[in-house]
């Protein structure tokens, strides 16, 4: 090869290395969540990072998840997760994460949406789960895609029984809620052939293949926009799909997966809230105002964007400093997450919280 000669091999491994070819379709699947949640936190005006707040939490919190046992199994040992290690159990949690979106109330406290089950009355993220458990115990089929799929049987008065409230509040987003289940009904008829397994099965055991699988067939699942001129993805739901079948059924079986550790936290409202609270997150003063007002923030806008972003990269920054202090330390950002949501419902229940979480109506979280 003369000095004139152009070698193409090594030029189109240095596009690709830029980014500028094709992607390689041999490697190994990558959500982006991380990527570009670091992208908006570098972009953020609204939201910052206490660095030393951050290596303080981290800290604490490894302690705590020592102190409680926290691990694993401790997905399954709450009393309305589901126990079985079968298909049951793979489709109760992709009904239970197609709506797993929105539950907070703009009610006095104690009349907002609440199920009454086994002499409990659930709120919030519980309330859903409950339901579910309600109709699946009244013989209402409700965890079944094919159910789901024929609106015939599954009317809109069968939605309106098994999210029935002991109060006069309904669950939010109802419609938005129905229109999802339809959706997701007719793409796994479409291209799974009506079967939850199946899509597990294309994913070959990768949690981002999965993820991405989730994004790219159903609509309800791909959570992303723009932020600062770049498409950003949170995947709050597709993630919490896979780090839910992970914990359920403990790495094993349907929830065994190579790459788990590409799964982030799943940005929601409650983990900001509390990582404000450990003072970690910072807001910008017209934003904490609007959070402690609790007034609505509209989905996409940019103060939104930025508490998420920042959340991912937050518990990233935790994650970090847990692992780099303790390398024997088993922890990834799906038990930091689980943790995390955990301690503010505890804190919120003993009215030790110290900032509303915000509020945003969507069905992405």
């Amino acid at each position: 090869m003369s000095d004139d000669d152009v070698d193409h091999e090594l030029l189109a491994l240095l596009r690709q290395s830029l980014g500028l070819g094709p992607p390689d379709a041999n490697a190994p699947p990558e959500t982006k969540v991380l990527d570009h949640a670091r992208y908006v936190y570098d972009n953020s005006i609204d939201v910052a990072l206490d660095m030393r707040g951050t290596k303080g939490a981290a800290e604490l919190i490894w302690n705590q998840m020592q102190k409680k046992e926290y691990n694993i199994k401790t997905w399954s040992e709450h009393e309305l997760h589901p126990k079985a290690k079968d298909e049951s159990t793979v489709n109760f949690i992709f009904t239970m994460d197609l709506l797993n979106f929105s539950f907070f109330s703009e009610s006095a406290p104690g009349e907002g949406f609440a199920v009454e089950y086994k002499d409990k009355r659930w709120t919030g993220y519980w309330s859903l789960v409950a339901a579910l458990q309600r109709a699946l115990d009244e013989g209402i089929p409700f965890t079944s895609s094919s159910f789901w799929h024929d609106e015939e049987e599954c009317t809109e008065e069968v939605y309106r029984k098994v999210f029935r409230s002991a109060t006069e509040e309904e669950i939010p987003l109802l419609k938005q809620r129905i229109a999802v289940m339809q959706e997701a009904a007719e793409v796994l008829c479409r291209y799974f052939d009506g079967d939850v397994l199946n899509l597990l099965s294309k994913a070959n055991h990768s949690a981002a293949g999965l993820v991405n699988l989730l994004a790219e067939y159903f609509p309800c699942f791909r959570d992303e926009t723009r932020f600062e001129g770049k498409k950003v993805r949170f995947l709050k739901r597709a993630q919490i799909f896979v780090a839910d079948l992970w914990a359920a059924f403990e790495g094993e079986g349907y929830g065994q997966f190579n790459d788990i550790d590409k799964i982030t936290m799943f940005a929601d409202y409650r983990i900001p809230q509390v990582l404000h609270t450990l003072g970690c997150m910072i807001y910008s003063p017209i934003l904490e105002r609007t959070v402690r007002r609790k007034e609505l923030i509209a989905s996409g806008h940019s103060w939104e964007l930025q508490i998420r972003g920042c959340t991912i990269w937050c518990v990233e920054l935790i994650r970090c400093e847990i692992v780099t202090k303790h390398p024997e330390a088993k922890v990834n950002a799906i038990l930091i997450d689980f943790f995390l949501y955990d301690t503010m419902k505890e804190l919120e229940a003993a009215g030790h919280d110290s900032i509303p979480h915000h509020r945003t109506r969507s069905i992405w979280y």
